[in-house]
């Protein structure tokens, strides 16, 4: 007895199966593709990203500087732009700051609103060298948040802050005396741009 072999039709609807499957496959690799670079890049401090540390790690990254990088500094640079929708006034309250490695420091940076209407905007954030960016690490941030500045309203908003004391075993960070943190402020994706009245 022979096995009758399957029609074109079945044929043509496993194929259309089989590219149906691979049409979703692509589009969830498509969706999952922003967040798991973000989480790559946190990771590793891929392209300059900076490490957030708790209050604990911040303590034993002291104990431990305590012992092997007292009295090593590094000199840190702070950078501030904004993109062209948000029409804030942002720079850091000091360019230059020279830390104690593996010791908490705190810089602040200065926000203006100069619209006539309340404007919500996010910060994105590096380091350069982008090999630092492993070694950077906010305790506490305003870039974690979003920041809603009422018109005319200025504020001060700190950047807690400590440079990993494993940064001074890393032969590519040999030779680096400066850390260069900088922010851009963009408009919140929730906020649309609202004409004042």
């Amino acid at each position: 007895m022979t096995t009758a072999a399957p029609s074109l039709e079945n044929q043509n609807k496993k194929v259309g199966m089989i590219a149906f499957a691979g049409a979703l496959a692509m589009l969830g690799m498509g969706y999952a593709a922003v967040p798991l670079y973000d989480l790559f890049c946190r990771v590793t401090g891929f392209g300059g990203t900076t490490q957030q540390a708790t209050e604990a790690e911040a303590s034993a990254a002291e104990q431990i500087a305590s012992a092997k990088a007292a009295g090593k500094t590094i000199s840190i640079r702070f950078d501030a732009s904004i993109a062209r929708d948000v029409p804030w006034t942002f720079r850091p309250s000091q360019p230059t700051d020279t830390v104690q490695i593996g010791v908490r420091d705190m810089t602040t940076y200065v926000a203006k609103n100069n619209s006539s209407i309340p404007i919500t905007g996010t910060a994105t954030f590096n380091v350069e060298p982008e090999q630092a960016g492993i070694y950077f690490n906010k305790i506490q941030c305003f870039c974690f948040t979003e920041q809603t500045l009422q018109p005319g309203e200025e504020v001060h908003m700190p950047v807690l802050y400590f440079i990993d004391p494993a940064a001074l075993e890393d032969e590519n960070m040999q030779g680096v005396e400066q850390i260069t943190l900088s922010y851009t402020f963009h408009r919140a994706r929730d906020a649309e741009p609202q004409t004042g009245s």
